[in-house]
């Protein structure tokens, strides 16, 4: 690569490492983002689920104060602390997900990196970093300090 396409020393291309690979790494990279990104919503999930239950907690105080003991009643035996599907709750799905998807799919992306990339991430992002600079500008340094 020409110093008009210089890349970070942390993002070069590891030798006999060859396009379709950065390719595959940049896929790989994608696929396990977008998995960070479904986790997230996951534990969103997780906490609104969370904070709705403690919010019928005053749905079932204002009901009882204002006379509807019956519906008050009904609410907190069928509502409250109930299973969102069956025998667990929310924190259990996220801990079942981390268990079976996530921890095994960041684990295999990790070694599959650092196999064939020489440890290195985002080298495809890095590569198309350098395409896209505009060589000289002082926003468009390689790194921090260029």
């Amino acid at each position: 690569m020409d110093s008009t396409h210089e890349t970070d020393p942390a993002h070069q291309v590891p030798e006999g490492v060859d396009e379709k690979t950065v390719r595959a790494l940049g896929a790989l990279s994608k696929a396990l983002e977008t998995t960070e990104r479904a986790r997230g919503h996951l534990y969103e999930f997780h906490q609104l689920t969370g904070t709705a239950d403690f919010e019928l907690g005053d749905a079932v105080r204002l009901l009882r104060e204002a006379g509807h003991e019956e519906l008050a009643d009904r609410v907190e035996r069928d509502i409250v602390g109930r299973n969102v599907i069956p025998g667990r709750w929310t924190f259990q799905i996220v801990e079942e997900y981390n268990a079976t998807y996530y921890q095994p799919f960041a684990a295999l992306e990790r070694k599959i990196v650092d196999e064939v990339g020489g440890g290195r991430d985002h080298l495809l992002e890095a590569r198309l970093k350098a395409i896209r600079r505009t060589p000289g500008h002082p926003d468009h340094g390689a790194t921090p300090s260029s």
